[in-house]
């Protein structure tokens, strides 16, 4: 899954993720769209809010499947 998707599937807004991130919304919408990808200290916040792996977050498959 995409950051998006795992957003979405929460019902969580890109304003709501970047809040809790401590990031502005753009670079939520940055990672999303592709145009940056998260620090690893973001990516390890991004998988807890989450609940899933970092692999997850960065669109990989996820150990078990």
């Amino acid at each position: 899954m995409s950051i998006r998707s795992l957003r979405e599937a929460v019902g969580m807004k890109q304003y709501e993720l970047a809040a809790r991130m401590g990031v502005k919304q753009a670079s939520v919408s940055a990672w999303e769209s592709g145009d940056s990808t998260p620090t690893v200290q973001n990516l390890m916040k991004l998988a807890d809010i989450f609940q899933c792996s970092v692999d997850e977050v960065l669109g990989r498959k996820s150990a078990s499947a």
